[in-house]
């Protein structure tokens, strides 16, 4: 199954200034946002089975800059818990691996669902 995510919004980057309850906000929205795309793309007829369950992510950011990969898998945390909430799996059964992408206009995050 194959989801093509936004890019986080820049509150969720764990370097980000940002009030609680703004962050909040967005924490909500991104997790809401991430479980409806997923629900989208068929997650209601992935069978999740009882093992692991691979995520590859491949991140193409909104511009050429260079990004810190620990703070951009940090800013996914609420995508990945949306993701579970769709599959109705417990994320500690996720193995992650990303990539970087050519950067696309707004960024995007383009998430592989697999069964290991």
């Amino acid at each position: 199954m194959i989801i093509r995510l936004p890019w986080p919004d820049a509150s969720l980057n764990p370097n980000a200034r940002t009030h609680w309850r703004a962050r909040a906000k967005a924490v909500q929205r991104e997790r809401n946002d991430a479980c409806y795309l997923a629900i989208a793309a068929g997650a209601k007829h992935f069978d999740a089975g009882q093992g692991a369950i691979r995520l590859s992510m491949k991140l193409c950011p909104p511009d050429a800059r260079r990004r810190d990969s620990d703070n951009a898998f940090s800013a996914l945390k609420a995508a990945r818990d949306g993701i579970a909430d769709a599959l109705g799996v417990d994320d500690r059964r996720f193995q992650h691996s990303f990539e970087w992408g050519q950067p696309v206009k707004g960024g995007a995050v383009v998430v592989t669902v697999e069964r290991t």
